[in-house]
């Protein structure tokens, strides 16, 4: 397939909101990850490490900050969820469990931000009771990895394509979040390249 043209990724940078973000990690990467079993995190893990090291991004054991900033939270039910402590006030939104519920999420993902608008956080919940149950783990890996690696807007698939925009975004010459939809002009131009 072609590489994305800047209409492509406009549309995977413009939020609900009609809001163009795109933004990637402005700190080194340090996961934790709850829920999983020890062959599952071995698959995790390594996917991480090599998802950022393609991006040229370092991953970290801890963040000076918060201890880790790449929270992965795999559930059987979200209910699950009310046994985090501080749930609330980690995420900043009440009953995120009854929210997820009613909405039959598969998935959640909330990102918070620098003073330079780069990624800070990002926290990420997955209900493996559902649809995600017959997911194969590296697949899955390999798609929460590239989902924490950007603010993609709508719900993404790994492929060539997406990993070289990923590359690409990551290049040190371009801003660590942009706000403009002129910014998809500049990252397609180096995947044209």
């Amino acid at each position: 397939m072609p590489p994305f043209d800047a209409a492509d990724i406009q549309a995977l940078f413009t939020q609900r909101d009609g809001n163009f973000l795109c933004a990637r990690w402005g700190r080194p990467v340090a996961p934790v990850i709850f829920g999983l079993a020890d062959d599952s995190l071995d698959v995790f893990r390594a996917a991480i490490r090599t998802g950022f090291a393609h991006a040229r991004h370092p991953v970290a054991e801890t963040d000076p900050d918060s201890g880790a900033n790449l929270m992965l939270f795999f559930v059987r039910d979200w209910a699950e969820l009310g046994g985090v402590p501080d749930l609330d006030r980690l995420t900043g939104l009440p009953d995120l469990p009854a929210r997820l519920t009613a909405q039959d999420a598969d998935q959640y993902r909330l990102f918070r931000f620098d003073e330079a608008g780069g990624i800070r956080a990002c926290m990420s919940f997955l209900n493996m009771g559902g649809a995600l149950a017959e997911a194969h783990p590296a697949q899955l890996a390999e798609r929460v990895t590239m989902q924490s690696a950007l603010t993609f807007a709508p719900e993404i698939f790994p492929s060539h394509q997406l990993a070289a925009l990923i590359r690409a975004a990551y290049d040190p010459v371009l801003p660590v979040a942009a706000t403009q939809p002129a910014h998809a002009l500049r990252l397609a131009a180096r995947l044209a390249a």
